[in-house]
């Protein structure tokens, strides 16, 4: 019996000192990563304001031309006058309105589109080439057209809005159906899901990340949509305001629109990303265990 334990010791210290070495080198490994953090935050935030503080140092030095670009203290100041006076809020107000209904409604007839069109072989073969072609077509080339059908109203521009993000989803949809692991697929036919089971369960979880980077890439070309076509025929909107601001040649106000509509496009941009955060929770699962299994040295 004495020599059972004296034979079981060292396996057990071993194990003890395995667990305590593990132990210490996951708290080495979080507390950098906070570090990395925190990093990373005081640089997001430290650049622009730098950048900002440059510019603004550049123009009260004589470097910058201040006629062309405008201090950025006199373009905070002139966006603090628009917001008291109503004028600014009226414009995002209008910008939104075309460009949250635009997207949404291209988003899902996209989405809705390319699962068709990935799923079924013969409505892909009897409309994907017509949608390639038309996906390679400008945009703003077709409002003309959208001007002619529907008048010179908010419909036109709505429209112009939803075509732009369809073809962005209708492809990455199409692509991430496309994608899809095969033998996962297989076994869930061997499993019984067919059908509405098989949709709902397999073809839908693992399509939405392809889905929500079509989001993400629509958000930025929806933003540039919407402001080029209240460029045209246009009294209202943050593309009105800059368009109308070069036109008088009103630099701090032509700032304020490019500003704005700057911080429209990355709030929808978080917002997407907060909706697949929660959307998609395996993958955040399986995102931090890759991390622990992969984590090198970043610097």
């Amino acid at each position: 019996m004495s020599t059972d334990a004296h034979t079981e010791s060292p396996t057990t210290d071993a194990a003890t000192i395995d667990d305590d070495v593990i132990e210490k080198a996951a708290r080495t490994e979080a507390a950098r990563e906070q570090r990395l953090r925190v990093r990373d935050l005081i640089l997001a935030i430290g650049t622009p304001v730098l950048l900002l503080a440059l510019w603004e140092w550049g123009s009260r030095a004589g470097w910058i031309d201040a006629r062309l670009f405008s201090q950025p203290t006199e373009i905070a100041a002139r966006t603090w006058e628009m917001l008291r006076s109503g004028e600014l809020g009226e414009h995002i107000s209008i910008t939104i309105y075309r460009f949250g209904t635009g997207y949404l409604i291209g988003g899902l007839l996209g989405v809705v589109v390319g699962m068709i069109l990935g799923i079924s072989r013969a409505t892909n073969a009897a409309f994907g080439p017509l949608f390639s072609a038309l996906y390679a077509l400008p945009k703003i080339a077709i409002l003309p057209l959208l001007f002619l059908i529907f008048g010179l109203n908010d419909t036109s521009r709505i429209i112009a809005v939803a075509i732009t993000v369809f073809f962005v989803l209708q492809i990455n949809t199409q692509g991430g159906i496309r994608q899809l692991d095969a033998r996962l697929q297989e076994a869930a036919t061997a499993y019984g899901a067919v059908g509405i089971k098989r949709l709902v369960h397999v073809v839908l979880p693992g399509v939405l990340p392809a889905v929500f980077t079509g989001f993400r890439v629509a958000a930025g070309l929806a933003v540039v949509v919407v402001t080029a076509v209240e460029f045209v025929a246009s009294e209202s909107g943050l593309g009105f305001l800059i368009w109308n601001s070069w036109t008088l040649f009103q630099p701090e106000k032509m700032y304020v629109g490019l500003v704005t509509v700057a911080i429209i496009g990355a709030l929808v941009t978080l917002v997407v990303n907060v909706v697949e955060y929660f959307a998609l929770p395996w993958r955040r699962r399986g995102g931090r265990r890759r991390g622990r299994r992969r984590a090198g040295p970043q610097r």
